[in-house]
């Protein structure tokens, strides 16, 4: 069975820095087409990804130079690296696998979710 678990939620002060990680198993593909997902801003029903996975350092726009993500094929775990936190990053975060193709990009591809972190900024 896969399965994907996130770890690493928290309240942060504006400013600080937080690390959630992934875990991975049963997964008979590659951990490079796991992402992480949060509502799009604005829409929160409408899921978006946080970070591209074609680069590690490939940022959306309202996170560039603050997030990153990263990835340890032997531990088959992936990081979201969080710094200078603001509050409006506040909010839920969960990665997903995708088994087959599509488009990376939209959520409906996507087949197997982890249950969400919470991440709350303080001001």
């Amino acid at each position: 069975q896969v399965k994907l678990v996130e770890s690493g939620e928290g309240l942060v002060q504006a400013g600080g820095s937080l690390t959630l990680s992934c875990t991975a198993s049963g997964l008979t593909f590659t951990i490079d087409n796991i992402v992480w997902f949060s509502p799009a801003p604005g829409k929160e029903r409408e899921l978006a990804p946080v970070i591209s996975r074609r680069n590690s350092t490939d940022y959306e726009d309202c996170v560039k130079g603050r997030f990153t993500i990263s990835r340890d094929n032997t531990k088959n775990m992936v990081y979201l690296q969080m710094n200078s936190l603001k509050p409006e990053d506040t909010s839920i975060y969960a990665c997903a696998a995708r088994s087959g193709g599509g488009s990376w990009y939209n959520a409906d591809f996507y087949d197997y979710w982890g249950q969400g972190t919470q991440v709350t900024v303080s001001s």
